[in-house]
C-alpha cells in the first residue's frame, strides 16, 4: 500500500475542516455502537463465549504452520487450487496470470479489505480487465472515486444525497435520496455484472482447517452470486484467517455478526467447499485459494502478534473516539481506527508510525472486541518500539533527552522548575495560558491552562507551614 503525499497531520486538518462528513461518522459509528450493545446484552454467556474465542484465536495462532497444511491439503482434495503468496506482488501476479490464461474480461469482487491492502483492483486495471466491486458500499466508493472509510461500512462518511450525486452523475438516473430507490438502481446495474463476470473475487472472513472449506459472510447475498456464477472463483485469503473446525466457526459467527452490525446473524454465511462437482449444477468450474503473507508472518513472530488475532468487525472503531473525530480516510490506511493503528505500521512501514500515537489509551476498543485484544497495550508497545528504534520525530527525541537529562540532575531540575515559574508569570494573562507555543498549540486551541503555581512542591517541602 503506497503512502499518500499529506502527512497524518494535514489529513486530520482536513477531516476537521469537513463538518458534514465528521456528523457522518460520528453519527453512522454511534448507531453501530449502540446496535452492538443492545444485541450483546441479549446474548447469553457473552464473556464466556468472547474467552472462548480468544482461546480459538490463540491456539490457532500457536500451531499456525500446521492448520494451514492441514486447510491447504483438504482444500486440494476438494478440487480447488493453492497458491502460497509471500506478498502483494506475488498475489497480483498469480491473479493476473489466471486471468489472462482464462480470457478474462469482467471481475465481479465480492467485499474485502485484503485484497485493498494489495491494490489488486489497480492491478488487474493495469492489465486491461474490468473490475466491479458488488458490495453496494464498495460500489459507491468504487463509482466516486474515493476510499472506504470504515472496515465494514465503506461509505460511512457519505450522506443519502452524496450517494444520490454519485449515480446520477456516474449511472445516469434521475437524482434520488431514497434509500429503497438507491437501492433498486444498484441491484439492476449489479444483475447484469454477476451475468456476465468470467471470474468472482472474494476475501475469506475464515477458512476451516478440518474440512478445506472457505466461510464468506455477507448481508447483501454478492458473495454467493460472485462465488457460484462466474466460472473463476479466487478467494484471498490472510494467512491468519483460520479456525481448526467448524464448531469453532459457529462461536467466531456469532460474535462477529453481533460485534459488526449488531445483528444476531449476518444474512448470508457462505460456507463453500470447492468447485463445482459433476453432476452438480451451480457453483465455478474452478477454485483458486490465494494464502497470503504480506508480513504476517513476522508480525507473528514479533510481540505484537496479538493483533493477527483480529476478526475484522469494525467494533473497535465504533468505540473510538478519535475515529469518531477525524474518521478513517485520516488513517491513510485501509485499516483505520485502533486495529489499523497498531496494524498500519507493521504492514506498510515507517509512513504509518504516527498511528499509534492517535489513541487516548482510554480502553473502550478493549471493551468491545469479540476477541479480547489488548488494543491499548498494543499501541503503547508499538510506540514504544519507535523510541527504542529511533523512528520517533526528531523533536520528540530531542524534549525527550532533555527531560531525561534534566529530571536526573536536582541542580538542573531546580532551575528548569524557576525558569518556568518566572516565564509563567511573564505570559499568563491573569493567571491562564490563552495560547502555548509550538508543538503544545494544539492542547489549547479549545481550553485555557492555569499558569504554575508561584511556588512548586519541591519548595513548599522544603519550607513547611509553620501553623
Amino acid at each position: 500500500m503506497a503512502a499518500t503525499e499529506l502527512s497524518f497531520y494535514d489529513r486530520i486538518s482536513d477531516a476537521l475542516a469537513n463538518p458534514d462528513g465528521q456528523l457522518a461518522i460520528a453519527a453512522g459509528a454511534r448507531a453501530k455502537y449502540d446496535n452492538r450493545a443492545r444485541a450483546m446484552s441479549e446474548f447469553p454467556n457473552m464473556e464466556i463465549t468472547r474467552d472462548r474465542a480468544r482461546s480459538i484465536r490463540a491456539h490457532t495462532l500457536s500451531q499456525l504452520d500446521k492448520f494451514l497444511a492441514e486447510f491447504a491439503d483438504n482444500v486440494e482434495a476438494l478440487g480447488g487450487h493453492i497458491f502460497w503468496a509471500k506478498d502483494a506482488q506475488e498475489c497480483n501476479q498469480y491473479i493476473n496470470e489466471i486471468a489472462r490464461a482464462k480470457d478474462v474480461q469482467l471481475v465481479a469482487k465480492a467485499k474485502s479489505m485484503l485484497t485493498e491492502e494489495i491494490s489488486l483492483n489497480q492491478s488487474l486495471e493495469t492489465s486491461g480487465i474490468d473490475v466491479v466491486e458488488t458490495d453496494l458500499g464498495e460500489f459507491i466508493v468504487q463509482l466516486s472515486g474515493d476510499k472506504p472509510s470504515h472496515i465494514i461500512a465503506p461509505i460511512l462518511h457519505m450522506t443519502r444525497e452524496d450517494v444520490g450525486n454519485v449515480f446520477k452523475e456516474k449511472l445516469n438516473v434521475p437524482f434520488s435520496d431514497d434509500p429503497a430507490t438507491l437501492n433498486a438502481i444498484a441491484r439492476a446495474h449489479m444483475r447484469e455484472i454477476f451475468l456476465k463476470a468470467d471470474m468472482g473475487i472474494s476475501g475469506v472472513n475464515f477458512g476451516v482447517s478440518e474440512s478445506g472449506a472457505i466461510c464468506l459472510v455477507t448481508n447483501e447475498g454478492n458473495g454467493r452470486l460472485i462465488s457460484t456464477a462466474p466460472r473463476i472463483h479466487v478467494a484471498v485469503m490472510g494467512m491468519e484467517r483460520l479456525v481448526p473446525t467448524l464448531a469453532d466457526l459457529s462461536i467466531m459467527l456469532q460474535l462477529l455478526a453481533r460485534s459488526a452490525t449488531g445483528q444476531k446473524l449476518s444474512v448470508y454465511s457462505n460456507i463453500l467447499c470447492g468447485p463445482r462437482r459433476k453432476n452438480e449444477y451451480d457453483g465455478p468450474e474452478e477454485l483458486h485459494i490465494v494464502i497470503l503473507d504480506n508480513g504476517r508472518s513476522e508480525i507473528l513472530g514479533s510481540t505484537l502478534s496479538e493483533i493477527l488475532y483480529c476478526i475484522r468487525c469494525g467494533a473497535c472503531l465504533n468505540a473510538c473516539p478519535v475515529f469518531h473525530s477525524i474518521g478513517g480516510h485520516a488513517y491513510g490506511s485501509v485499516y483505520p481506527g485502533p486495529v489499523g493503528s497498531v496494524l498500519s505500521p507493521l504492514l506498510f512501514g515507517d509512513p504509518w508510525n504516527p498511528l499509534p500515537h492517535a489513541s487516548s489509551l482510554c480502553g473502550a476498543c478493549k471493551e468491545v472486541c469479540p476477541v479480547d485484544i489488548d488494543l491499548p497495550g498494543l499501541l503503547l508497545k508499538s510506540r514504544s518500539q519507535q523510541i527504542v528504534k529511533g523512528k520517533s520525530p526528531l523533536w520528540m527525541r530531542l524534549s525527550q533527552w532533555v527531560y531525561a537529562i534534566t529530571s536526573c540532575n536536582p541542580i538542573l531540575f531546580g532551575l528548569a522548575l524557576r525558569s518556568g515559574q518566572v516565564v509563567s508569570r511573564l505570559l499568563a494573562n491573569d493567571g491562564w495560558f490563552t495560547t502555548l507555543p509550538g508543538p503544545l498549540q494544539g492542547w489549547s486551541i479549545h481550553r485555557d491552562f492555569p499558569a504554575l503555581a508561584q511556588k512548586s512542591f519541591r519548595q513548599l517541602w522544603d519550607k513547611p507551614s509553620q501553623d
